[in-house]
């Protein structure tokens, strides 16, 4: 913790500070930023699956740690993470208090705030208690420096969070997981022209699962929570994003082959929930398209892939190194869907054994341009099969496995 707290103060004498990133939960779509170099996090032992936060260890990383800004997840710092915030029975004057050391680094480091809260799911035990919490912290929107929206959780049908996240007066949008990714894109990269480029135009009037509104509307809060700049195609965006809604890979492929001709893409796979589509990757990989995108995402629900692909795509847009790596990690998140996390569930209970790590040994050959990704382990974070934590390798093609570095 003390090599931490005097790495940020190094930093910030230097002039080369970073803004801190506190994620939701340590599940890989939330740690992820961590590892890409932008950010400051906190220490990994602060983060304990699914037991949740060490509060007073994050509270005191925080409050030691000067920085660009911060980027945080309240639930977090007020619960302890995601599952915490649906049922740990707490007053919302309490969940309140644990907030107040945003205010206090405010106060000393002088950075900028910006700040995602949940609105729960269906199930949670606590709905009532997070919604005033979250009403409560409507006059910290009109403090200066401080950016905050509400995200809701998982809506199926008749779930009552869109309503109770439009009585909030602050921003708010579906979406949780990516949250952190495009607040990130905000604090480093306002501004970012964005053209917006649908696989059909009645996908845009679509309800999409989880989210109960159309996925116009989904798009647009997921460009604003960037602070992005909607764009025509003919204004020269800074990057397209394409949404894919699963009608026709072929189609789709020839659209991204015209369209990355002349274009940074970022490609939102939203034909299923958690999986991508084999029939799009299959032209993805068979023309050479997929080493090509600006980004690829097709992990979550609809909300969480665009918001994750518009986050890697700009962040990325002028590293290409690390426009690569975020496509290798997204190519495993793709192969988990799709072959590695079904095959985990038909031979393995939860919690997860040691063996069920032997599922590395369906990897496939993946090429990405002139490397090769490599998967050389994986662990399982919170001892199930939804999410995976790999370690990957991407090597020259040339080397076979045994030679690479």
């Amino acid at each position: 913790m003390l090599l931490r707290v005097l790495l940020g103060l190094a930093l910030g004498g230097l002039g080369l500070a970073k803004p801190l990133y506190l994620p939701l939960d340590d599940r890989p779509p939330n740690l992820a930023p961590c590892a890409w170099g932008l950010v400051l996090c906190p220490p990994r032992e602060a983060y304990r699956g699914p037991e949740g936060v060490d509060l007073a260890a994050l509270r005191a990383w925080l409050l030691a740690t000067p920085g660009e800004g911060v980027v945080t997840s309240l639930d977090a710092l007020a619960y302890g993470g995601l599952l915490q915030s649906r049922h740990l029975p707490l007053p919302p004057e309490d969940a309140l208090a644990r907030l107040g050391p945003l205010l206090s680094w405010r106060v000393r480091h002088g950075g900028g705030l910006f700040l995602f809260g949940v609105v729960p799911r269906w199930d949670a035990s606590f709905r009532e208690r997070n919604l005033r919490v979250l009403k409560a912290l409507a006059s910290w929107a009109g403090l200066g420096g401080i950016y905050l929206e509400a995200v809701w959780d998982d809506a199926l049908r008749g779930s009552p969070a869109p309503q109770e996240a439009r009585s909030l007066p602050y921003p708010s949008r579906p979406g949780a997981d990516e949250a952190g990714q495009l607040l990130l894109l905000r604090a480093l990269r306002p501004g970012l022209r964005v053209a917006v480029v649908y696989e059909e135009e009645a996908l845009r009037a679509r309800t999409t699962p989880y989210e109960g509104l159309p996925l116009g509307e989904t798009v647009a809060g997921v460009l604003a929570s960037a602070q992005a700049v909607a764009v025509p195609l003919k204004a020269r965006p800074d990057l397209v994003l394409y949404a894919y809604g699963g009608k026709d890979p072929r189609g789709a492929a020839l659209d991204l082959l015209h369209l990355m001709a002349r274009y940074p893409v970022a490609l939102a796979d939203l034909s299923r929930v958690n999986r991508g589509d084999p029939r799009l990757m299959a032209y993805l990989q068979g023309l050479g398209l997929y080493p090509r995108l600006a980004a690829y995402a097709a992990w979550g629900t609809p909300a969480n892939n665009l918001g994750s692909a518009l986050a890697q795509g700009g962040l990325f847009l002028k590293d290409e190194r690390g426009r690569t790596e975020r496509l290798a990690e997204a190519y495993f998140q793709y192969w988990w869907g799709e072959v590695g996390r079904p095959w985990v569930r038909a031979h393995f209970p939860e919690p997860l054994p040691e063996e069920a790590r032997e599922v590395v040994r369906l990897w496939p050959y993946v090429a990405l341009g002139d490397l090769r990704l490599d998967l050389l382990a994986l662990r399982f974070p919170w001892g199930r099969s939804f999410e995976a934590e790999p370690l990957l390798r991407l090597a020259p093609r040339a080397l076979g496995p045994e030679l690479a570095p």
